[in-house]
């Protein structure tokens, strides 16, 4: 009798299991802290986050086979490339809407696949350098008919409308005060990504509402500022832990010296190809404000930021789709776990090593998610009166602090 009723328990027990490990992950209400997941502009350099985040969902589906990405984080925000991996995140899978679409595996094949079609030249002058349309189609047929409101989780996607010259940020924290934010998630990547130049302005309506949108880089090519304004206007003093990847960005000490070498004048630094100078200033700014912000005024918080600061500049272009340039971006991002974590010195801006690389962070990353998952489910479980879930890791507040 005692062996039939271990057998009911394990059977029930394996039922609840199944089904709580696929559902979406309860609000931070339930939990000890709001977490946060965002991915920078890049173009075809997404490979390299792709990448990255592929080693932190190993190390969760280790622990959960049945859960994604999208399970752990309370927001996931992106720009331009970003944006669009965050859609693919968070959008349910039309075979099972529990789960999401892409893993971050898939996303990385994806890019290879279709990068080539996505940045292929227009060959129509003057014009766009590509012609949008490819981009479009596969937007539209990967993502259907989801809106915002219907991603696994909170998203947070920047961009710029160019007729009001205003950043647009569509969040499903701002739907409630601005309906008409409620679009398609497919117009909303192909907003985020409209690079000018390189990709026509896109023009959508949704609700009565014109958008005449592009690329969010222009605003926020790293949106953890955007997503983290977004959780700080909703939560009062919460604890964050931030997960914010970047796609490479080539070291400017070596343009310099190279240009020095090449007698460069001071009007020749004002051209296009000093266009690195602007994102290594401004994303060495945003990393300035977070640090800052994670040391001074959220103490008990952890910012975690993985970045290729050394990109080889053969991989700089974030249009070229050889199959040589896309191998390499997927080397550079395994070779980026092997590499220290590194965080910028808030007094100088000097790059100083920790002491785990960025693979032990993530692994010990993915104690800490698990860990708010599992107590998240069990609460939620106790409070609709069922039986507690089986098994709860809490992560005590030091654990958190060693991520960074």
């Amino acid at each position: 009798m005692a062996h039939l009723v271990l057998f009911f328990v394990l059977v029930f027990g394996g039922q609840l299991i199944g089904g709580l490990s696929t559902q979406k992950l309860p609000p931070p209400d339930y939990g000890s802290m709001i977490t946060i997941l965002t991915v920078d502009s890049g173009g075809i350099k997404g490979i390299i986050p792709a990448k990255v985040l592929d080693h932190l969902d190993k190390a969760l589906k280790a622990k959960n086979p049945n859960a994604d990405i999208a399970h752990y984080f309370d927001v996931i925000g992106g720009t331009s490339t970003g944006g669009l991996m965050t859609a693919m995140l968070a959008t349910p899978s039309p075979q099972n809407p529990n789960r999401a679409a892409f893993s971050p595996a898939q996303i990385v094949d994806f890019y290879k696949q279709n990068g080539p079609n996505i940045f292929k030249a227009s060959g129509v002058f003057p014009g766009p350098l590509f012609d949008g349309e490819p981009l479009h189609n596969i937007t539209r047929e990967l993502l259907r008919d989801t809106r915002l409101s219907q991603t696994l989780t909170n998203v947070v996607i920047p961009a710029v409308d160019l007729k009001t010259q205003k950043p647009v940020i569509f969040s499903n924290y701002k739907l409630k005060n601005v309906p008409y934010f409620n679009a398609l998630m497919s117009d909303i990547c192909i907003s985020t990504s409209a690079l000018p130049v390189a990709l026509p302005v896109y023009y959508f309506e949704n609700d009565g509402v014109e958008f005449n949108m592009i690329d969010g880089g222009l605003a926020a090519g790293d949106p953890t500022q955007a997503a983290v304004s977004e959780v700080l206007q909703h939560y009062e003093y919460p604890k964050i832990l931030v997960l914010s990847l970047g796609t490479g960005i080539t070291k400017f000490v070596d343009i310099y010296d190279a240009q020095i070498a090449s007698n460069w004048t001071d009007s020749d630094w004002l051209s296009k190809e000093n266009a690195e100078l602007v994102p290594y200033a401004s994303a060495a700014i945003t990393e300035y404000n977070l640090a800052s912000l994670f040391s001074d005024f959220q103490p008990n918080s952890s910012y975690l930021r993985i970045q290729e600061y050394n990109l080889n500049p053969d991989f700089s272009d974030p249009s070229n789709v050889t199959q040589e340039n896309m191998d390499g971006l997927e080397d550079t991002g395994k070779q980026l776990l092997q590499e220290k974590v590194v965080k910028r010195n808030l007094d100088t801006f000097d790059l100083e090593q920790a002491v785990e690389t960025n693979a032990e962070a993530l692994d010990r990353l993915a104690d800490i998610l698990y860990g708010e998952r599992q107590h998240r489910l069990k609460r939620k479980s106790m409070e609709k009166g069922g039986r507690p879930f089986p098994q709860t890791l809490r992560v005590p507040s030091e654990k958190l602090k060693q991520v960074i």
